[in-house]
């Protein structure tokens, strides 16, 4: 009985865990206006955390990679999503993107037990981010 309670609080803290980095991430790109904040970020970080665990613990003779590699594909996919391309050839959307897909490596990492790697990563995505505000490319097109 308490082995179960203790897993299901190291389940709830792995999950939380996700959601937290993730949402951090998604913080930031909402102070910055951008349209996925941190529910989003939160939610593919979480549900990345949760497919990982299930591929590592919930299928008996399961082959966890081919999950790993579905949510890859499937975060490709959402952010196919959030690309636009406008008129006079702009395209938007590249950075949130990219971060839904690196939050998704965030989500996998907590849900595999790299609790060190995850907030290490997300700390650096969040250094990247807060950098890309046209600070380094003033008056340059990009």
């Amino acid at each position: 009985m308490e082995t179960a309670i203790l897993n299901y609080l190291i389940f709830a803290g792995q999950i939380l865990l996700a959601l937290f980095l993730g949402g951090i991430l998604g913080w930031q790109r909402e102070h910055i206006g951008k349209s996925a904040g941190p529910r989003t970020y939160g939610l593919v970080a979480a549900g990345a955390a949760l497919f990982t665990m299930m591929s590592l613990y919930g299928f008996a003779n399961g082959e966890p990679t081919r999950v790993a590699a579905q949510i890859l594909t499937g975060i490709g996919f959402l952010g196919a999503g959030i690309i636009i391309h406008k008129d006079g050839g702009t395209i938007e959307g590249l950075t949130t993107a990219a971060g839904l897909w690196a939050v998704s490596a965030i989500g996998m990492a907590v849900g595999i037990g790299w609790y060190g790697e995850a907030i290490i990563f997300t700390f650096l995505l969040l250094v990247v981010l807060m950098f890309n505000d046209n600070k380094w490319t003033k008056g340059k097109r990009r």
